[in-house]
Order: structure tokens, then C-alpha cells, then sequence
């Protein structure tokens, strides 16, 4: 009997790697708002990392260590965090920077699981509002195909991009 249930075992856990197997090797997550403000405005809150403090949904722990590097703002500005288990640890570097439309960053999160993904931020004037998407795109290793069988990664990133969001809304509407 026990051989028999350690046979099933298996057999269900090798059926769910080759079924995470053939997932997709990239995911993207987006999220968009219409905020009553230029896009300058909002460009700004968004190309200074030392403004994120203002409006990120990810500063969940009071005594998350955060460093600053590179230029104050804009290309080549950084920011690194270490914290419990709720923020991990990472760092986001901008790559690229179109005033005031775009911003691009490269993510290399470290904990508490290993990425580098894609994230940028577009601004696109719609009569006196502004509409902001955020977004993300990466690959997914194995690891993260099996836990997207389990867990949605566009419901999870989803609604901390859509609680940002609705903070950089009502930072850029004072």
C-alpha cells in the first residue's frame, strides 16, 4: 500500500513539473490610471527614487535598510533595499528615460526568490489627465512556472501596482 502511494506521489509531482514545463517562459503584468495632473507632474514623483517613498506600495517593513547611489534621478539612479520577509531584497537601477513619457527599469530582485525583470512607466496625456500604465515583464524560471499553477503572479504584483497607483494618484492630485 505504502509503495503503491509513493508511486502516486510521484507520478502527480512529475505530472505537474511537465505541466509547468510547458508554460510560458515569460510573464508581464500591467496596470494603468487616469490621474488629473501633467505629466510632468507625475514623471517626476516617478524618475526621483527618493520620492517612491511617497507613494511605493512595497515599503511594508519601518525598518527596511534602503540605499541610494548613481544620479539623483533619472538614467542611472539607483535604489536597493533590504528588509523581513514581507519587502526581501532587491534593487532597481533606471535604465532609460524619455521626459516626460517613459521610464525604464531594470529590477534584480535577490530575495526572497532570485529575478531580473523589466519594469517601466508610461505617461500619456489624455485631455487634462494623464493616463500611467506600470509594468513588468521577465522570465520564469521553473521554480516560478510550478507556484503560477498555484498562485496568479498577475493578481499578486497586480494589486500592489493598482495600490501604488492609486497612491501616486493621490500624491499627484494635491
Amino acid at each position: 500500500m505504502l509503495k503503491i502511494a509513493l508511486i502516486i506521489v510521484i507520478v502527480l509531482i512529475a505530472a505537474i513539473v511537465l505541466f509547468a514545463v510547458s508554460r510560458p517562459s515569460t510573464f508581464k503584468v500591467e496596470r494603468s490610471i487616469l490621474i488629473k495632473a501633467p505629466a510632468q507632474k507625475i514623471f517626476a514623483l516617478v524618475n526621483d527614487l527618493h520620492l517612491w517613498e511617497g507613494w511605493t506600495p512595497y515599503n511594508r517593513d519601518p525598518a527596511m535598510k534602503k540605499t541610494y547611489s548613481g544620479s539623483a534621478s533619472g538614467k542611472g539612479a539607483e535604489y536597493a533595499w533590504e528588509g523581513n520577509k514581507d519587502v526581501g531584497m532587491g534593487e532597481i537601477k533606471i535604465t532609460d528615460v524619455v521626459a516626460p513619457s517613459r521610464v525604464e527599469m531594470e529590477l534584480h530582485m535577490i530575495k526572497p526568490f532570485e529575478g531580473r525583470n523589466k519594469v517601466v512607466f508610461s505617461f500619456i496625456t489624455e485631455a487634462e489627465s494623464t493616463r500611467v500604465s506600470w509594468d513588468m515583464d521577465g522570465r520564469q524560471n521553473l521554480m516560478v512556472k510550478i507556484m503560477g499553477l498555484f498562485i496568479s503572479m498577475d493578481n499578486m504584483i497586480g494589486k500592489d501596482f493598482e495600490v501604488g497607483l492609486a497612491k501616486l494618484k493621490a500624491l499627484a492630485e494635491k
